[in-house]
Formats: structure tokens, sequence, C-alpha cells
């Protein structure tokens, strides 16, 4: 059976993530191997024995997510398993689009690198914050923050029907976190990260990066890619590349990826990467979408033999 592969994102980090991989297969021992020779710096150190501290900066994040999972899907590859769609929350998208044969890895690490220095540099040049709201409508949503006048706060992650993140200038999204309080969220809670993603002030790193991936050459897509920004499949390398782009200033729409899984049959799914956060969103979209995890080195031989 056909897989859809699941890349989780920023947040999902844990020290020591990827370890048994590394131990147990010589595959994933050379592309974690490989990924310091790429960044130059002692990166898998942080990965297999944090502190945390050092793991969750942005800039160590990002590219460590992409790693580890880069190395568990070159051996789910090496098993038989090849997914006949790729999609990746947020940061996610990037392990994505390698799987499907968009980059090579370490054209992919690169790319990964600089997005997580330029992201950290905005988040301290435009001071920003992140909240993540649970029942209401998005509708309800996008309708207090209309009212939200003293700064800049915008729907960042659409994660699923019932949790939405938003993003944005700090006080702003402090005085929406009050009126979607008293509007009837059953719980708001701010998000400890160290910018607004996926907001009008990622412009200056988004313009950045676009400047650095100019030089990039993007290959069709071996299989679909759902991507973030459109929610739907799309396999061209060029239109890949904008959607990167724009990925810093728009939307994760996730809830609107699992219905297009639905549409498209694709829901038996296979999440790459430390912890099972897509699993519990993807349960919340619709509970026809069954999602295997494959963090470990026990759940891989689960799901292979």
């Amino acid at each position: 059976m056909a897989h859809t592969f699941l890349f989780p994102g920023q947040g999902s980090q844990k020290a020591g993530m990827g370890k048994d991989f590394y131990d147990t297969f010589e595959t994933a021992k050379k592309r974690i191997d490989e990924a310091n020779e790429v960044l130059g710096r002692d990166l898998r150190a942080i990965i297999f024995n944090g502190p945390e501290e050092d793991l969750k900066a942005t800039q160590n994040t990002q590219p460590a997510l992409f790693i580890v999972e880069a190395a568990i899907s070159d051996v789910l590859n090496e098993k038989g398993l090849f997914p006949s769609f790729t999609l990746g929350h947020s940061l996610g998208e990037y392990s994505a689009l390698y799987v499907a044969g968009v980059f090579s890895f370490s054209d992919g690490l690169r790319i990964v690198a600089k997005r997580g220095e330029l992201m950290a540099e905005a988040g301290k040049i435009a001071k920003g914050s992140m909240a993540a709201v649970i029942g209401l409508s998005k509708e309800a949503i996008s309708d207090i923050l209309s009212q939200v006048k003293e700064g800049v706060v915008v729907p960042a992650n659409l994660n699923s029907p019932e949790q939405i993140v938003i993003s944005g200038d700090t006080s702003a999204v402090d005085i929406a976190c009050e009126k979607l309080s008293s509007a009837g969220a059953k719980r708001v809670i701010k998000l400890q990260v160290s910018g607004a993603f996926h907001s009008p002030l990622m412009q200056p790193a988004a313009d950045e990066f676009e400047e650095f991936i100019a030089s990039f050459s993007f290959s069709n897509a071996k299989c679909p890619v759902i991507t973030n920004v459109a929610a739907e499949p799309e396999s061209n390398g060029d239109t890949l590349k904008e959607m990167l782009i724009r990925q810093f200033l728009s939307p994760v729409r996730w809830a609107d990826s699992m219905e297009c899984l639905k549409k498209n049959n694709a829901v038996s799914c296979v999440e790459v990467g430390p912890g099972s956060v897509l699993k519990g969103l993807a349960r919340k979209c619709d509970r026809e979408i069954n999602v295997i995890s494959c963090d470990t080195v026990d759940n891989l031989y689960s799901l292979t033999n």
C-alpha cells in the first residue's frame, strides 16, 4: 500500500531524536554525518545530546529537524517504502520536497539553514509572538482579529477546525488573546517562539530568502507535494520554489491539506520525524485519516515487517 509521508515542523524537536537510526542503519549514519560536513559545524552533537536550550534555537532547530527527517526517510526508501504524496507542516515542507526529489540533501540543508538564520534574525528585529486558539472557528477568529488596530495580528497555522495559531506584533497578539478568550475560546495559549512566523513581520526574511534561493535549481517532484500555501498537490519545481517564499508570510493550511488527502484517497499516512503532533491534528481534522508514527527504529520495524 502506498503511503502519504507527513513531516512535522518546529516544536517537535527533542534531544536524542534520530540517534537509534544513526546507531542502527549505515544509511542514516552517512546522512547525518554528511550534514556536519555541509554545515561546517557539529550540529549532530546538539541533535543527540542537546542541551534543549541550544536545540530549540531557531537556527539550530530547523536544520536539525530536516536532517533527522531526511535520514529516516532514506531508511524508509531503503526498506522499499516510497510516498504517493508528501507534505510537511511549515518547516516540514522542506523535508517533503527532499523526499519528493525536488532538491538534493545538501542543497535542502543549505536552504533550511539559511531559513532558520533569517527567521531567527527577523524575530530579533521585529518583536513578535504567537498564540494557539482552541475552540473557535476560523471565521470567528478572523472577525475578532480584524477588530485589533494596535498592530499586526493574523491567522498563522490553520491546524484543525478547533485549533488555530495566530501571529503578529506582541501587543496586538496580547489584545487579540483577551478578545478571543472573552468571545468563548476554550483555551488561548501563548507559544514559546522566537518570532511572529507566517505573518507580515517576516517580510524582510522572505525578501532575503527569495534572493538566496534564486541560484538553487528545483526539479519537478517525483510525487505530488501538498503545499502549505495552496493546500493542493503540486509537482512543478518552479512553483514549489515560489511556494516556499510565500510560506514565510502565509498561513499553514493544514486542515485544508487534510481535506485534500481525503479527496485524493491518500489517507494512509506515515509521520516521519519526532513525536506525533501531526497524528493528533489529523485525528482532529478527520478520523478517516490514519497516521502511523515513525520516529524510532521499533516503529520502523512495525511499519516495514
